[in-house]
């Protein structure tokens, strides 16, 4: 992470220091007045390149403009909005680095702003890319410039809060396992129709203002003297409830993998699904119990990538406990798909008639069915506070 401190030399600084240094000997042991005069110069042009250097970096003020969610691996444009207040003096050569926040990408985010006119305000963007899972925040940054002559660097640090929500990675989910979800499922479109659609007769109700008159149903009106209309039933697509099992049994580098691609996979499944207009729910211990019920939706489905995102250690509760919790959640034949990176011990008898869908991190069909990028690490895609150096007991709830 790059961090300077408030006042500095650059390389080409310390070697005019030293020819400054040297011209000074020559003008002790010379007496000569214009080599004093060359000293005297040489010291005016540092000092003044010390305070301009000050000067341009005074009175700045910044903004992010920060996407809402991101996806780790996916690279994103972040704006900086720079604001000069200085009334007289411009800013030029202006250096922009973040120093909170910087594990959450591949490197340190920083631009460069060539120019800010006294009382404007000046946009640079700059292109970052996810590595971390979670919720980050960006609160101190730094301004550095060596303007005019690059000898002296004076840096000032900042603080302006902001947060990015980083979800897990996201894969290529393979149609085949959609569809065996959707397969698995007894509560289909003719065995649980519901009312509120446009499909086929369900029954008839009292009419209510504002409900469409071409329903009305005339003949009942009649015999019974009251308005009645006729309710029709909508399609009841298929309800899947993903229990994602986040158990570390063992502070490993390749168990806290295993454990980040479960997460990945239930995120990359549930994107999917509700893109194919799927009910998604989900259980999954997250300092707590926390369960959502299978619905649809951009916001049901933030909702989930969120969750998932901001998952802590878990190293107590086990995959027994998860089934236990997610049972409310699979009553009505709903499809059960658990994400474990353990191989499968045997599961539970009331769930494996073919409602269960087991897929453990490592399998081979858990890689036909996930197709992610190439350069995805899941290893660096852990939260920093999960790290396999860190001891569980500084860990708890996801905080430390």
């Amino acid at each position: 992470m790059l961090r300077r401190p408030s006042l500095h030399f650059t390389g080409a600084g310390w070697t005019y220091v030293g020819m400054m240094l040297f011209m000074g000997v020559a003008a002790i042991n010379t007496q000569a007045n214009l080599l004093f005069g060359v000293f005297g110069l040489m010291i005016g042009v540092l000092l003044i390149s010390g305070v301009i250097s000050r000067t341009v970096i005074r009175r700045l003020t910044l903004d992010r403009s920060l996407p809402d969610h991101v996806c780790v691996g996916d690279a994103i444009t972040v704006g900086y909005r720079v604001t000069n207040s200085k009334r007289f003096w411009p800013s030029l050569s202006v250096v922009l680095a973040e120093l909170d926040g910087v594990d959450a990408f591949t490197k340190q985010p920083q631009t460069f702003l060539l120019h800010a006119a006294p009382g404007m305000t000046a946009t640079v963007p700059t292109v970052l890319v996810p590595k971390r899972r979670g919720l980050h925040k960006f609160e101190r940054y730094q301004l550095i410039s060596s303007f005019p002559f690059g000898f002296v660097k004076r840096a000032i640090t900042g603080k302006k809060l902001d947060k990015l929500l980083v979800y897990p990675p996201i894969a290529q989910v393979s149609p085949k396992l959609l569809e065996m979800c959707q397969s698995a499922d007894t509560s289909g479109e003719v065995s649980h129709p519901q009312p509120g659609g446009a499909d086929e007769f369900y029954g008839v109700r009292e009419y209510r203002a504002g409900d469409n008159p071409r329903l009305i149903y005339w003949r009942r009106s009649a015999k019974s003297g009251t308005l009645v209309s006729r309710e029709m039933t909508r399609v009841s697509p298929p309800r899947i409830v993903l229990l994602v099992d986040t158990l570390v049994t063992s502070r490993t580098l390749e168990a806290h993998a295993r454990v980040e691609r479960c997460i990945a996979m239930a995120a990359s499944l549930a994107a999917s699904a509700l893109d194919q207009g799927l009910s998604v729910g989900l259980c999954v211990w997250s300092g707590k119990w926390d369960t959502i019920r299978p619905t649809r939706g951009k916001r049901h489905k933030s909702d989930l990538l969120s969750l998932l995102a901001q998952l802590p250690l878990n190293d107590s509760q086990p995959a027994e406990r998860l089934i236990a919790q997610a049972r409310p959640l699979l009553a009505g034949g709903a499809t059960a798909v658990v994400f474990t990176a353990h191989e499968p011990q045997g599961m539970s008898p009331q769930f494996s008639r073919g409602h269960l869908l087991t897929i453990a991190a490592d399998s081979s069909r858990a890689q036909a069915w996930f197709k992610f990028d190439e350069k995805t690490d899941f290893l660096a895609a852990m939260p920093p506070d999960q790290q396999p150096g860190r001891s569980t007991d500084a860990v708890i709830g996801g905080r430390r």
